[in-house]
């Protein structure tokens, strides 16, 4: 893995896991981690064209 994809996703996964604790159940939390997954995934090649 390069450094800019490990860098993206660890800053997606660190701002997810600061709302983690608002979310109330399981189903909840895995549908928003699955939604900001989908959403990382796509922006990643867009922010590694821009730089």
């Amino acid at each position: 893995m390069d450094p800019v994809a490990l860098i993206f996703y660890a800053l997606v996964c660190g701002l997810l896991s600061l709302a983690a604790p608002g979310m109330k159940t399981a189903p909840m939390r895995l549908l928003v981690g699955a939604i900001v997954g989908v959403a990382a995934a796509s922006l990643l090649p867009l922010l590694r064209g821009m730089l």
